[in-house]
């Protein structure tokens, strides 16, 4: 009888240090995050532009250095807060192992495995540490996550086991013999929970476009740069109007309003009790549209009720029960078909000499037992042969939504000599809230397809209850074709599959992302673990084994399939409102190298001081761009972001500069007006045009959409026509002519745009 360590040995582990504890995080430290939005490109560009403006100009022109704290205040802010959500939940979901200390099984966290401490293993559970067996009871052990092949190892004692691996079937006793930075998972450096923006479609066409804005600005702002100093203006107002054409060419704000997006979705879906381990699963969440689900704990309740046994072959009922209750005694760790047998029979005086533990592979169990012989239960088209009538009235019950078990008897474990027993009735109770959740991702267009390990016709009984489509015409996964296109075919005309192995669970994500599919796969067993790690978009039961809970992107803390409408719309959210921010972000840009590109070309003073960009910055973009990245949306992600984004920005941003600049020509134009005037109608022109793009951005118009709008506007007057306000900004507007024809050209461009757009539109859904 093994006793494990003692207490005393366990402290004398701790103290040297050989315990299972890494450096790894699941989520960036604070210095991180600080550096991360401190240290950036754009950050320093506006810290020297600033600093020019101090030493050169007024302090009231250097506000745009304001952009800084801001944006880096939020985003540490927004970071920090997503970092506890994320460590607090990360640390509800981390499985307890099971250890021999003192002679009694304790758990404890996966940190607290010291060196020689024997781990006690069952199906469905992950290796925490690198261990040699010292007992194994029918294990198998699935190394897929480290090697990449299917079929779970069955292992002996004084076999090696790596951590990362799982539990595929049976029970081990593991003697702990690497832990810690020389475990293998930890040698890995596996990514899976930590809090990053890598790897993400969205930020990389940010990237794009940040990397295409770099380009503009160089040349445009140097040939800007050059035409002031060389124009004979002094010094100061060379580097003021160099500095206010080259700031708003800097979409500072864009990557932090995505940041800040991706961030709030996790707390968002956080409050919901959704854990989402990478951020860019919430972008992943927008493009779903294919969810593959399990029927067991998704559209039924998770537990089963023992309905009755029928005994076949003169089988006396007690006999019947009494082998079923033995062979759920048997199990190491049950699932839940066999707990729920368990829990309903007892058996007294039968013990088991040799087992085979349930996997989804074999689809059965059993075991030996000296005095009763052997016993198998398991599926009954696995168990039983084609012309048994036993089979058949299993195919009747399958067919109205039960779950049916075939009990036999065997010459042996390996015999294929086999005699019916009896047949084993369990009641399912379907979810009370699956079918809405069916129409709500009907509605979506999001195409629901349930794979199951169960009969087929059990699982289209289910289906067919909660509404899936198609569900009269359930599919058999192991009848369908093994060539790849043809499956593609198969698994696009059905919708519901039963007697799926993992390994077809594979091959079945493998055939729809073939047909140009965004896959998400739910998924609690360990026999879900591959597909849900071959999925765009892996989401795990909570309760589930920790195989799924380790390569799931998003896990249902609360194991409610509810939450699941809640995870797809936080997605759309997201991805739709960060391409409305980046509509302004770069329209900004756009006009702003237009307008340095024109005076570059025209060698006149510059229409603006930095003042002047920094309030239509903020009224126009940076205060609406916040409110709008976190507003909510449920439009569908849609391929091709960055030409959907060039188009809006490069046409607004070339209708607000060349209306800006023939107003600013036609107040240069009057004798009587001075450079300040001049610049003031610049400013009010490029003010209206740029917020009738927003006008257009923030459709469709809400209650509170209509009030933000109407507040820049009104933050806008205010500033122009209240004194104080005015003079800090230094706008006045003594010349109504002036005045006038800048609302007149605004007026004209947002008229020119809007038709600009239509057009747009009307030739993308020509073309």
């Amino acid at each position: 009888m093994h006793q494990g360590l003692t207490s005393a040995q366990v402290a004398e582990r701790v103290a040297k240090g050989s315990v299972n504890t890494t450096a790894r995080r699941s989520s960036r430290t604070f210095g991180q995050i600080l550096r991360a939005n401190l240290l950036t490109r754009f950050n320093a560009i506006i810290a020297v532009l600033c600093g020019l403006i101090l030493v050169f100009g007024q302090p009231v022109d250097a506000l745009f250095g304001s952009v800084i704290v801001v944006n880096s205040a939020v985003g540490v802010i927004q970071e920090l807060r997503a970092k506890r959500t994320l460590d607090r939940l990360t640390l509800l979901t981390e499985a307890p192992v099971r250890v021999l200390r003192d002679g009694r099984e304790v758990s404890i966290r996966p940190g607290e495995v010291v060196v020689d401490d024997l781990v006690l293993l069952g199906p469905g559970e992950k290796v925490p540490v690198d261990g040699a067996v010292r007992e194994a009871d029918g294990v198998e052990i699935d190394e897929s996550l480290l090697t990449g092949e299917a079929d779970p190892v069955e292992k002996r004692r004084g076999d090696k086991v790596q951590s990362g691996t799982f539990v595929a079937a049976g029970s081990c006793l593991l003697a702990a013999t690497g832990v810690g930075e020389k475990a293998y998972a930890a040698r890995l450096a596996a990514e899976a929970s930590r809090f990053e923006l890598t790897d993400s479609e969205l930020m990389t066409a940010i990237n794009r476009l940040l990397r295409l804005v770099t380009w503009i600005i160089v040349p445009i702002g140097g040939l800007l740069v050059v035409r002031l100093f060389t124009s004979g203006a002094s010094v100061s107002d060379a580097v003021v109007g160099s500095v206010a054409g080259v700031v708003p060419m800097i979409p500072e704000g864009l990557v932090l309003m995505t940041s800040v997006a991706f961030a709030v979705g996790v707390i968002r879906l956080g409050r919901r009790r959704c854990l989402v381990q990478e951020l860019p699963a919430v972008e992943v969440l927008a493009r779903v549209d294919t969810l593959c689900i399990d029927k067991t704990g998704t559209l039924t309740e998770p537990g089963m009720a023992l309905r009755e046994v029928r005994p076949y072959d003169g089988v006396s009922p007690g006999v019947a029960r009494a082998a079923l209750a033995a062979l759920a005694r048997a199990e190491a760790k049950p699932n839940q078909t066999m707990r729920a047998i368990g829990d309903s029979l007892s058996a007294d005086g039968w013990h088991a000499a040799e087992t085979v533990p349930f996997s989804s592979a074999r689809k059965f169990s059993g075991a030996s037992f000296p005095e009763h012989g052997t016993w198998l239960v398991g599926a009954p088209d696995v168990l039983l042969p084609d012309d048994d009538p036993a089979r058949r009235e299993a195919q009747d019950l399958a067919a109205t939504g039960r779950r049916v078990l075939a009990l036999v008897r065997s010459a042996a474990l390996a015999s294929r000599d086999r005699r019916t027993a009896a047949l084993v009735v369990l009641e399912q109770r379907i979810r009370a809230d699956a079918p809405d959740m069916i129409r709500y991702f009907a509605a979506q267009g999001v195409d629901v397809k349930v794979i199951s390990g169960d009969d087929p016709a059990a699982v289209g009984a289910i289906a067919r209850q909660v509404g899936i489509p198609s569900a009269d015409a359930p599919a058999d996964a192991r009848s369908l074709p093994q060539e790849p296109d043809a499956l593609a075919d198969a698994v696009a005309g059905h919708t519901v599959f039963g007697r799926a192995t993992p390994q077809r669970k594979r091959e079945f994500v493998a055939a729809l992302h073939a047909r140009g599919r965004t896959v998400a796969m739910t998924g609690d067993g360990v026999n879900d673990a591959l597909a849900l790690k071959d999925s765009d978009l892996g989401v795990a039961m909570g309760s589930g084994s920790p195989a799924t809970r380790a390569v799931a992107q998003v896990v249902l803390l609360g194991d409610n399939f509810t939450a699941l409408p809640h995870v797809l719309a936080e997605g759309r959210r997201v991805l739709a409102n960060i391409e409305h921010v980046a509509n302004l972000f770069l329209t900004k840009t756009v006009y702003a190298a237009l307008l340095a590109l024109l005076v570059g070309i025209a060698q006149v003073p510059f229409p603006f001081l930095p003042r002047h960009i920094t309030l239509v910055g903020t009224l126009t973009i940076g205060v609406p761009g916040f409110f709008l990245a976190l507003a909510p949306n449920s439009g569908r992600a849609r391929p091709g972001f960055v030409p959907r984004v060039l188009r809006f920005a490069v046409p607004a941003g070339a209708v607000a500069a060349s209306m800006t600049f023939a107003a600013y020509a036609v107040a240069r134009s009057n004798t009587a007006s001075s450079l300040r005037a001049d610049r003031s109608t610049a400013t009010l022109t490029l003010f209206l045009v740029a917020f009738a793009a927003l006008v257009v951005i923030a459709r469709p118009y809400t209650r509170w959409r209509l009030g933000l709008l109407a507040v820049m506007a009104g933050c806008f007057a205010a500033v122009a026509v209240l004194p104080g306000t005015r003079q800090v900004a230094d706008l006045t507007f003594p010349e109504p002519r002036d005045t006038l024809a800048g609302l007149g050209l605004a007026v004209l461009g947002a008229a020119v745009l809007v038709v600009l757009l239509r057009l747009d539109r009307w030739l993308t859904r020509v073309g």
